[in-house]
């Protein structure tokens, strides 16, 4: 939805300190009920992959997916959108060591503190453990990505590792990559193999 992205990019800027008159005036136009806070790109790509395969249109239905550009811009975002602010209900996605930030967020919002969902470690470590690492490696192969995993499984600093750490450092070792796997990964899982927090984001939205 057009309205949806144009709330979105509103949003942005009132949390980079602009005016906030923008963003409020497109809550009805854009029929905005719900906000999925974000750490960043990749996490977006794979909640738009899953909301694609679930057949969902969360534009469609009131739910903006929002990418914060770092975990400790939480508490803004959450101030600006949620009951203190816009009186918006807020969701989220968050990794073990950010769960502080949003829970602090969340209070200083009013919001209600289970709306969010923590990974164990992050979104990448929770999607290459329901997938599991051999069929994480085909899909790197299918991706065109071979070569490059094993020029650095070759470095010293990978050796004796899990497979399952060496392939998440490897998802973050060029700009862009997160983002295609988390698309990738996603498309990837049977529908029982979605992992917690991401199956428990939907089932509250």
């Amino acid at each position: 939805m057009a309205d949806m992205g144009a709330f979105r990019q509103a949003v942005t800027a009132w949390a980079a300190g602009g005016p906030g008159v923008p963003a409020r005036d497109l809550v009805a136009t854009a029929g905005v009920r719900a906000v999925v806070l974000l750490e960043g790109p990749s996490d977006a790509a794979a909640v738009d992959a899953l909301a694609a395969r679930r057949g969902r249109d969360l534009g469609a239905e009131g739910v903006c997916v929002l990418q914060m550009g770092g975990a400790m811009n939480v508490g803004r975002f959450a101030g600006l959108l949620g009951p203190s602010g816009l009186g918006l209900r807020l969701t989220g996605l968050c990794d073990e060591r950010e769960r502080g930030y949003y829970a602090r967020a969340w209070e200083r919002a009013g919001a209600a503190s289970e709306g969010y969902f923590v990974c164990t470690a992050d979104l990448e470590d929770e999607l290459i453990r329901a997938l599991g690492a051999g069929r994480v490696r085909e899909l790197v192969d299918a991706e065109g990505d071979l070569r490059p995993l094993r020029t650095f499984l070759r470095q010293p600093a990978q050796q004796g590792r899990p497979a399952q750490q060496q392939l998440r450092r490897f998802l973050g070792t060029k700009k862009g990559r997160k983002i295609q796997y988390g698309r990738v990964l996603v498309e990837a899982l049977g529908p029982d193999r979605v992992p917690a927090p991401l199956d428990d984001l939907f089932a509250a939205l």
